[in-house]
């Protein structure tokens, strides 16, 4: 049996001309894969005498030790080449966090949200949703607001056609509620509102929470109740509550809602403008016209209804002074909360 040692040693010069750990792992299965040169030489060795098959047994053994010395050392000169490659093409963002990542939060717009819910669940209200793509009834005619109603120019609105509208309240939930139940009723309807309006204090999309009780005998006085009652779990029962005059055309009469300041309590500072007052809510009587286009008869049933956003919740709770910081997506911001 006749073996050229000088062609089973030329994996020296091909190791290290590889270029990739695939090179590498295809040389090392030429020679000694099953198929590989020295693993076929190894398969004639019992041919041979004992002497002879030890004399070639021994050299192809140091044959494996260099190939093995050869191709670790050019296997680790590659993948440093590669860590390299990698790191001068990609770009690292200095202004990350380190490691470990800090763990996430409830976002101050969500804690508000959820909070409110909750202080009227408290007190009996049931939560509904509804659609943020209304019809013009729902969202307008049906709360007496007429298309020729100069009150709709109070809201400017996202017209998606005609007829179709994204909502600028929450108040068509509680129209579709009154059409499909008979009083009584008393409900919370939360969610996602739509203006075409954006600076310090407004928002296109905000989120906003109504509330809505029906029955026999209902009062203003219930409804001042209500208020207070909501604003002293939300803010301290510290703060007094006034009730001013206002007009919405679905409600009669209507009021506007304000709370002492609550940052100065009511001192008067420079939050408040001096007066010691701050505007929370929207309120008043349901109208009758109102009962009237859900089929409720006004004669035997009254009720009343509020709106405020969360939003302008949150501002006076955290004593954030613009609106826009909720939805910037600064990490700084948010981790406060």
């Amino acid at each position: 049996m006749d073996i050229n040692f000088d062609n089973l040693e030329e994996f020296k010069s091909e190791i290290d001309g590889a270029s990739s750990i695939i090179e590498l792992n295809d040389i090392k299965v030429k020679y000694f894969g099953k198929k590989g040169i020295v693993s076929s030489i190894n398969k004639e060795l019992g041919k041979l005498d004992v002497e002879k098959r030890k004399e070639i047994g021994e050299r192809i053994s140091k044959i494996r030790d260099k190939f093995d010395g050869q191709f670790d050392s050019r296997l680790s000169f590659i993948k440093k080449e590669e860590i390299n490659a990698t790191l001068k093409d990609e770009v690292i963002d200095v202004t990350l966090d380190g490691y470990p990542y800090k763990r996430g939060s409830i976002h101050p717009v969500n804690l508000i949200y959820q909070e409110v819910i909750d202080i009227f669940m408290s007190s009996g209200y049931e939560v509904v949703e509804g659609r943020e793509i209304e019809d013009d009834y729902h969202n307008f005619e049906a709360l007496n607001m007429p298309k020729s109603h100069p009150a709709r120019d109070m809201q400017d609105t996202f017209y998606v056609d005609e007829d179709v509208v994204l909502r600028t309240h929450t108040s068509p939930v509680q129209i579709r509620i009154m059409e499909d139940r008979k009083p009584p009723i008393k409900m919370i309807a939360p969610g996602k509102v739509y203006r075409s309006d954006y600076d310090m204090t407004h928002l296109p999309m905000f989120h906003q929470i109504e509330g809505l009780v029906v029955d026999k005998g209902i009062s203003f006085g219930d409804l001042k109740g209500a208020l207070r009652l909501f604003i002293s779990k939300m803010f301290g029962d510290d703060l007094d509550v006034r009730l001013r005059p206002s007009f919405f055309p679905f409600t009669e009469p209507s009021a506007e809602v304000d709370m002492g300041c609550v940052q100065c309590r009511g001192k008067g500072c420079r939050m408040c403008k001096g007066t010691g007052w701050l505007e929370i809510a929207g309120c008043g009587m349901v109208d009758p016209e109102v009962f009237k286009s859900v089929g409720i008869d006004p004669n035997i049933y009254s009720g009343f209804a509020f709106g405020m956003g969360i939003e302008r919740i949150a501002l006076l709770k955290y004593g954030i002074d613009d609106i826009r910081l909720l939805y910037g997506n600064s990490l700084k911001f948010l981790r406060q909360f």
